[in-house]
């Protein structure tokens, strides 16, 4: 872990993620890139770029994207990989992550999340406020476990997948890639199928 962060995205996921590296306590410098014009600062921290000036932080900087939209987070994570970036994992320390629990590359794990023993998280994840991973699950790749959201043990959630907030899933399930579950859902059965999922049981709905 290098002792100067970049954070890719100035909006509110940014904000909370510079929160986690305050919290961290490991971070000399912390600094923005953003490209909404005329915008200077994100908190206390400066905004010091835009997205195509990434380049000049990569040799110093660990980098955070901080976005929430799914395709452009992992555009831009696959891009830092292939130009050999430190692209650190933050988890804040009042998460609480069990034993054995594995992440990857650009991972962020908010305030209050529960992970529990034996779970796997891939790369480019967020696991949001106060969410809840219980055992023996594995999330793939650029998913985002929502606010409040809930996964039971034993769940596999398949690549890019959002986990809308205060949503529930039972335990034994499988979701695949390129789902969205509604807020408030609750998933009782696999999801084999691509596409929006709401209501209590969770249907298809395109």
């Amino acid at each position: 872990m290098r002792k100067k962060l970049l954070i890719v995205g100035a909006g509110g996921h940014g904000k909370v993620i510079a929160d986690i590296a305050v919290n961290l306590n490991k971070y000399d410098e912390i600094v923005f890139l953003d490209d909404t014009e005329k915008k200077e600062k994100c908190m206390t921290f400066s905004i010091v770029g835009c997205l195509k000036d990434i380049k000049n932080y990569i040799n110093d900087y660990d980098i955070v994207v901080a976005i929430g939209n799914t395709k452009v987070r992992k555009q831009i994570l696959e891009e830092l990989v292939k130009s050999n970036a430190s692209i650190p994992t933050l988890i804040h320390p009042k998460a609480v992550i069990g034993s054995n629990v594995e992440f990857g590359y650009g991972t962020v794990v908010m305030a209050g999340a529960i992970i529990n023993p034996d779970v796997k998280i891939a790369n480019g994840c967020i696991i949001n406020t106060a969410a809840t991973v219980d055992h023996d699950c594995e999330i793939k790749d650029y998913t985002h476990i929502s606010v409040g959201a809930h996964l039971a043990g034993n769940v596999k959630v398949g690549a890019s997948t959002w986990i809308g907030i205060g949503a529930s899933v039972i335990n034994n399930i499988c979701i695949c890639d390129n789902v969205i579950i509604g807020a408030g859902a609750t998933v009782v059965k696999d999801i084999i199928e691509s596409g929006t999922y709401v209501g209590v049981p969770a249907k298809k709905i395109k």
